[in-house]
């Protein structure tokens, strides 16, 4: 693992600008047509699985996933390629605030990046099964 990689140093700042809550250095990571899918595919969070590709889609995103949650993202195996792309097997520990109440989901999954020549991110992209991350989903206060 090329720990000079630059999609894997982008994928640390995209770590510490979420456990930050700094919205404007995690949106200023993504390339104009950047796209976030995360998870990949048709869910509550993406109905029509294209992604979240405009940078007011991918404001949307931060607004109404990363805005409100606490997250814990825990990188447990990288991998890098090709001087631009990184995929990491990571745990996602998130804590939110809904009705009054306190919850926590985990979420274990792949997730890759990929920069542009100017080191922007060109894709960020969730392997992991929407309705297994939702079935952890558990009230804690």
């Amino acid at each position: 693992m090329d720990q000079n990689n630059l999609a894997y140093q982008m994928s640390l700042k995209s770590r510490e600008y979420v456990r930050a809550h700094d919205k404007a250095g995690w949106l200023g990571m993504f390339a104009e047509d950047g796209i976030i899918e995360d998870p990949i595919g048709k869910t509550d969070l993406d109905p029509e699985g294209k992604g979240h590709a405009t940078p007011a889609a991918r404001e949307a995103f931060w607004n109404n996933n990363i805005a409100n949650s606490t997250i814990d993202i825990e990188i447990r195996q990288s991998y890098t390629a090709a001087g631009n792309e990184c995929a990491n097997v990571l745990q996602l520990t998130i804590e939110l605030d809904f009705a009054g109440k306190r919850y926590r989901q985990i979420v274990d999954g792949v997730f890759t990046y990929c920069v542009d020549a100017a080191g922007k991110l060109k894709s960020l992209r969730g392997y992991w099964e929407y309705q297994e991350g939702l079935a952890t989903l558990r009230e804690i206060g």
